[in-house]
């Protein structure tokens, strides 16, 4: 590698153009859009982002090795092209967004956007979603800027590699040395993490830098000419030719390139059509559409699907706005899910692709090329950084703010929150394990009053508390609280979202054991049975039960559940007729069916082995639809989710309850 001196008076070097690298990001888009607007067709559509990230580490580190090789490279050149590459689009969208979201979103909708945005423009969005929730849970499919964890991760690799390469350069270490390793330790942690948190293997730049070092290792071979890798393509190619015509070929093979390419491209077309969310993703998985793009690019502009297919006008047409359609999909998408909850019917998809596609034809051509394009570039960079600062700044007041509910009339003005610290008793005898090891507090049991109510179950569960202290302060009861997230009361369960939940409920059944309660009561989503395993281990449970002598198991059904949630679809409602004020007090619409097929089996489930069930449908839904608010004030919403119950409605179903519930025991 040339070792002389940079010269500040030339420019960084440009790899040379590829349109078969360009027909790649058309894959790539292709399988992302795809996904997100067809998810149960193109089920590993996601991986796209995952091809994105090996051309980005090429392309990057083409531009850097070749540059620090003839002395020309810049840090300010470097990220000045990346500014004016990246920041231009990005301001559009989320100013879009943001100005959408003013009109559409509830308070704490646009306070998450808001956070979003400000996490955005300082490319962290990928930890702030990493302490958020999973990439595949419900609560994603209306977070309009999710997308933007892969730019996050991309911006920071762009952050660390470019520094290590050029003091490695500089001091003159083994630079293949060097990718490789971070490669093989990068792709390790993945490896771990993804059984033990899934959600931090997705998310973090650690175990996913592999990925961009990918296409490093594969532009370092490219440039430099490796003669272990020429001597292995040499035979392959040797192999090869002897076995379609009889000789031996030039070292570079048309033969070899069109398997490469091929062979690079079946891999890619495998993980869209196997993978899905089901799987332990990244993990494995992930080396089928990573090594698929590296034998894809290292097959060469000449292979005959590079150049035939990829190399397309059309393909190469989607892969040049690949970036603007990458923006502009999943807003409209999550904005389509956000104003009608629920999955958009298939034309309000096909139309939303449309629409994307045409937004990012205008950004690519009106922004993106004039900005990174043609003179007056410092002023483009630093007008790019005052706009990305500035819709930074709006982005983090609006969080500051609480999504500015003044904007709306009541009861849409407040954000729907409240302290789950003290109504359900967090930290101690809720666990959230995200951030709790399972240990329940020392608390959680009054040992002294009677009759005894074991409170078993998830977060569900947990939202029943402030209904039991009263009933505790108006009938002397005693109640154990020992609910954790994400974990129904079912014995021998390890739930996908967290793999203590075995744990924790078999020590929940060895502390009834213990103290023998006068009560069991059993609640959750009960979204479990809705397999096999789930209601085989709902019998299991209540066996179990039996057997170590309890006389009273009672089985709350499931609450009422709203899509998007119970204030999303009032608000609704608002903006359809802003007239109809306060809200009602009982809708039909918005609820999933499905809780009342949860309720009805159940109950029969109960029936069969003999114990105690309360149908919370029963209570809090009849002729008119199911209760919004509890009272005449309109704040009052039962629910501050899709379906937790907030304070006011968990105690007004206890209340309820509470005959059924004690009927039969002796309080004293």
């Amino acid at each position: 590698m040339n070792r002389s001196h940079p010269n500040k008076y030339h420019h960084l070097t440009h790899p040379q153009y590829r349109a078969d690298i360009d027909g790649l990001r058309a894959v790539a888009i292709f399988a992302v859009v795809g996904y997100h607007a067809f998810p149960s067709w193109i089920k590993g559509g996601f991986v796209g982002v995952d091809i994105f990230f090996v051309i980005s580490g090429f392309l990057i580190s083409t531009i850097i090795l070749g540059s620090l090789d003839k002395g020309v490279f810049s840090f300010k050149e470097f990220y000045s092209r990346r500014i004016k590459r990246i920041f231009p689009a990005l301001i559009l969208v989320m100013a879009a967004c943001y100005a959408l979201g003013w009109f559409v979103l509830l308070p704490d909708e646009y306070k998450q956007l808001g956070k979003h945005i400000a996490a955005g423009t300082g490319f962290v969005s990928n930890l702030f979603f990493w302490q958020e929730a999973g990439y595949f849970d419900n609560a994603a499919e209306t977070k309009p800027l999710l997308h933007l964890w892969s730019l996050g991760i991309e911006e920071q690799f762009y952050i660390v590699w470019p520094l290590l390469l050029y003091l490695t350069w500089k001091r003159r270490f083994n630079l293949l040395l060097l990718t490789v390793t971070i490669i093989a330790i990068s792709f390790a942690i993945n490896i771990v993490k993804v059984h033990g948190d899934a959600v931090q293997a997705f998310y973090s730049p650690v175990s996913r830098f592999w990925e961009l070092m990918l296409g490093s290792l594969l532009a370092y071979l490219a440039l430099q000419k490796i003669s272990l890798w020429d001597g292995i393509k040499q035979k392959m190619g040797a192999s090869l030719g002897g076995i379609t015509s009889g000789s031996t070929p030039a070292q570079d093979s048309p033969a070899l390139r069109n398997v490469l390419s091929l062979f690079g491209a079946l891999l890619i077309a495998v993980a869209v059509l196997v993978i899905d969310r089901e799987k332990a993703f990244p993990g494995w998985w992930v080396l089928l559409p990573t090594l698929g793009t590296f034998l894809v690019i290292c097959a060469g502009p000449q292979a005959w699907l590079n150049r035939v297919v990829l190399s397309h006008r059309v393909v190469v047409w989607f892969g040049l706005i690949s970036y603007p359609i990458y923006l502009w999909h999943w807003p409209l998408l999550s904005f389509a899910r956000i104003v009608e909850p629920g999955i958009p019917t298939l034309k309000i998809r096909i139309a939303t692709i449309f629409i994307a596609i045409a937004l990012a034809w205008l950004t690519y051509k009106f922004i993106e090329r004039p900005v990174r394009f043609g003179n007056h570039s410092k002023n483009k960079v630093t007008a790019s950084c005052l706009l990305i600062l500035a819709i930074g700044y709006v982005g983090f007041n609006t969080y500051t703010h609480n999504g500015y509910g003044s904007r709306l009339p009541k009861p849409f003005d407040i954000v729907g929150e409240f302290n789950t610290s003290d109504e359900w008793r967090k930290h101690q005898c809720f666990l959230d394990l995200k951030e709790d090891k399972s240990k329940f507090a020392g608390d959680c049991l009054d040992r002294n009053n009677k009759p005894l109510i074991f409170l078993w179950g998830d977060s569900h569960a947990a939202a029943l508390y402030p209904g039991l202290k009263v009933l505790k302060e108006t009938h002397g009861v005693g109640i154990a609280q020992y609910t954790a997230s994400d974990c129904p009361p079912l014995l021998n369960l390890a739930t996908e979202e967290n793999t203590l939940c075995k744990d924790i409920n078999d020590s929940n059944l060895i502390l009834i054991d213990t103290f023998r309660p006068d009560i069991v009561l059993l609640h959750s989503n009960w979204k479990a049975l809705g397999s096999k395993v789930g209601r085989r281990s709902l019998f299991y449970t209540i066996a179990e039960l039996q057997k170590i002598g309890i006389k009273k198991i009672v089985l709350l059904g499931p609450t009422p559940l709203w899509i998007g949630s119970l204030k999303r679809q009032l608000f609704i409602q608002y903006m359809k007729d802003p007239s109809k004020r306060p809200p009602p007090q009982y809708i039909r619409f918005g609820l999933e069916e499905y809780r009342l097929l949860e309720d009805q089996y159940i109950r029969a489930a109960a029936a069969s082995v003999g114990v105690d069930f309360i149908s919370a449908y029963n209570i809090m839904c009849g002729s008119d639809g199911c209760l919004t608010r509890v009272g005449e004030d309109s704040y009052n919403f039962t629910t501050f989710d899709n379906g937790h119950l907030s304070p006011q409605a968990s105690r007004y179903l206890i209340n309820h309850i509470s005959e059924d519930l004690l009927s039969g025991i002796a309080s004293r």
